[in-house]
């Protein structure tokens, strides 16, 4: 089960992340977060620190919404995440495309 709670939409927008992402519902998660972009379009900061497990589907869904964000010039940072779920990101390269903070 995942929680995306938008914190704020402004100066940036504010997700915090939770449970598990998984190709079940990352297609969910990856509409939910580009709705909460497109009403208040600018950078996106996810939270996550209460994100359990997520798997090759989801690293797709954030690429998509790197892609999404970066075309109106915008930026996307992950905070929070824990060591194995920052390990995927590693693995993959996807912390040479958006911004990974310890």
């Amino acid at each position: 089960m995942k929680e995306v709670q938008v914190l704020a939409t402004t100066p940036e927008v504010c997700i915090a992340l939770s449970g598990t992402i998984d190709s079940g519902n990352a297609e969910e998660f990856g509409a939910e977060v580009i709705a909460a972009y497109d009403s208040a379009p600018g950078d996106i900061s996810f939270e996550c620190s209460g994100l359990e497990f997520i798997d090759s589907t989801t690293l797709g869904t954030f690429v998509k919404i790197l892609k999404h964000v970066k075309t109106d010039g915008h930026k996307m940072k992950l905070s929070g995440l824990n060591a194995h779920i920052k390990k995927l990101f590693v693995i993959c390269a996807l912390d040479t495309i958006m911004e990974i903070a310890s």
